[in-house]
């Protein structure tokens, strides 16, 4: 495309994206904030945090639709940058180049030890990394959590025994459950646990930590839906 060709193409987007957002507050006028937000999300807080802005913000504006998808961080971000949604949640790092980036929550992570294994405690104590070196462990399948868990350990010339790389949070607990190995993920895994056939221990080091936040396309033009939630979670996060 010509460089006049790329000018006329930004001028053409920009009067279509007026021309829908005019009929869009014209018809919100008359009947209420309306659309459907595509949201992406991650596991662990990602569906609870979601669930209580929608339930909030439905009480508001009740005609809105939710169109919610999950996945792990990379594949949010991947429907994120493709226009798949408008907004998701993911956890650290983020990618603050091509997203607008908004921290909204922060949990421990945690160890799931199966019953009958050398580190498996009834009490509520931390686990030192260095503790879990000489066993195999389970880890999210993003590409960043390796080299992060990596960083927790002492000695840097030894590495953990990766066994698996788990995109979904029941799949590790089914698999630490039945003995493959100890997950090692943020501290909402600990909401699948319903008996004590595995333990939860804290990481105990300073950075074992899992940040989530809200991201959405930098120079994106968002619906009308998006803003006002982004808005309400801004509210409500302070």
């Amino acid at each position: 495309m010509t460089e006049e060709g790329e000018l006329f193409l930004q001028y053409a987007t920009q009067i279509l994206d007026l021309v829908n957002r005019s009929e869009e507050e014209v018809r919100e006028m008359k009947e209420g904030l309306q659309g459907t937000l595509y949201i992406a999300s991650v596991e662990g807080c990602g569906p609870r945090l979601f669930a209580e802005w929608i339930a909030a913000f439905r009480q508001k504006h009740p005609h809105v639709q939710y169109n919610l998808w999950n996945g792990n961080t990379d594949d949010v971000n991947n429907r994120v940058t493709k226009g798949l949604c408008e907004l998701a949640m993911i956890t650290a790092p983020y990618n603050t180049e091509e997203f607008n980036v908004l921290p909204v929550y922060k949990e421990p992570w945690i160890a799931m030890i199966p019953k009958g294994h050398p580190l498996y405690s009834e009490k509520e104590e931390a686990v030192v990394p260095d503790e879990l070196l000489s066993f195999d462990l389970l880890i999210p399948s993003r590409e960043s959590r390796k080299s992060e868990i990596n960083k927790w350990f002492s000695d840097q010339s030894r590495t953990p025994i990766i066994r698996g790389r788990i995109a979904h949070m029941m799949n590790a607990y089914e698999l630490s459950l039945h003995g493959v190995g100890i997950s090692i993920f943020p501290e909402s895994i600990s909401t699948l646990v319903h008996n004590q056939d595995v333990c939860i221990r804290r990481i105990d080091h300073p950075n074992a930590f899992a940040s989530y936040a809200l991201i959405w396309k930098k120079n994106h033009t968002l619906s009308h839906v998006a803003e006002e939630f982004i808005s309400y979670i801004k509210l409500s996060i302070k």
